[in-house]
């Protein structure tokens, strides 16, 4: 009864007393990201009563239509942030760079960095499917003043936070500060994020794969025998696999956190580096299915060891069950003629 009663920001000061060093500014970060997600929840649960859905006629950096819900969740993340004093540079998947920040307060000195996916899978939103914020928080590298492209580009191993919130039949947020991986629950009777998992971990290995199978004919011969192994019959290797796809990977990622599964968004011929943005979605979620004990690459390399060189670079995506990923490396680097 008492994990029920324990508050998402309560949880989050226990922790950070465990560290003698910590200043609160990490908590109180946290703390306005799940505000902006509450008012965001509220707004999604609304969309279809209000003047929220459609698009917006603009298009963002990636070249994409901008929904006017993306657009309100996107201010909204950067107006809570900017006031809470302690960032001192954005990274938004919508804008084409990121924001600087001035000092809001004297006694602060915004040392952090948030890059964010205000809201992923927009586009099922209409059809009432689940969508997601995703955020990731990293220490500043310079040492005063607004945040610069250098605090901005850091490898995903120099995270010091990172989560998401998923908008379903109820809200869940999920989060780490890397000491494991926690769930909590939005009680909209109080307006609070309860805690409802506590240390969450992925199983070891699953019989779940997530991967859009309309691009099977635009894969690499390496990718498409993993899939065709997958669904092939074996017993003693619990084979065939259930296909469970979405189309918003917060979605497909939560499900297979909890239950076990390999979420795939490999490489093709149409994007030769992959399609999803390892900045604003492969890290922050990297870090957490790392700290949840599964595994998360882009076929060859660790995520979370990417340098990156711009903002929006790409990347493909193998992620989930420890023992799931290294399998589809395998066939991935046996049809390049390496061994893992």
């Amino acid at each position: 009864m008492l994990n029920k009663l324990q508050t998402l920001y309560r949880h989050i000061i226990e922790e950070e007393r465990k560290i003698p060093e910590a200043t609160g500014q990490l908590s109180d970060l946290l703390g306005d990201i799940a505000l902006a997600c509450k008012v965001i929840s509220l707004e999604v649960n609304r969309a279809g009563l209000i003047d929220i859905l459609g698009m917006t006629g603009e298009k963002n950096v990636q070249g994409e239509e901008v929904k006017k819900l993306d657009d309100y969740a996107n201010t909204l993340l950067k107006r809570i942030m900017q006031m809470g004093g302690h960032a001192c540079a954005l990274c938004s998947e919508e804008e084409e760079t990121f924001v600087p920040i001035d000092e809001v307060y004297n006694d602060f000195s915004h040392k952090y960095i948030v890059h964010f996916d205000p809201l992923d899978g927009s586009s099922n939103i209409d059809a009432n499917i689940s969508i997601g914020t995703i955020f990731s928080i990293y220490k500043r590298i310079s040492t005063k003043g607004p945040g610069t492209i250098e605090d901005c580009l850091q490898p995903g191993y120099r995270q010091v936070a990172a989560g998401y919130v998923v908008y379903g039949s109820s809200t869940i947020m999920v989060y780490t500060a890397g000491k494991g991986v926690h769930g909590f629950t939005l009680d909209p009777s109080v307006g609070e994020f309860l805690l409802s998992y506590r240390n969450m971990t992925i199983p070891k290995k699953s019989k779940t794969y997530s991967a859009n199978e309309g691009n099977y004919g635009k894969w690499s011969s390496g990718m498409r025998k993993y899939i065709d192994y997958l669904k092939a019959s074996d017993g003693k290797t619990g084979r065939p696999y259930s296909s469970r796809y979405v189309g918003s990977l917060v979605a497909d990622f939560h499900r297979n956190l909890l239950y076990g599964g390999i979420f795939i968004y490999p490489a093709d011929e149409k994007n030769r580096n992959g399609k999803l943005r390892l900045m604003y979605e492969a890290n922050p979620l990297a870090f957490i299915v790392e700290q949840a004990g599964g595994r998360a690459t882009n076929g060859e390399k660790r995520i979370l060891d990417i340098q990156p060189d711009s903002l929006h670079q790409r990347t493909p995506l193998f992620i989930g069950s420890e023992d799931d990923v290294v399998q589809a490396e395998k066939f991935l680097l046996f049809e390049n003629g390496k061994e893992l």
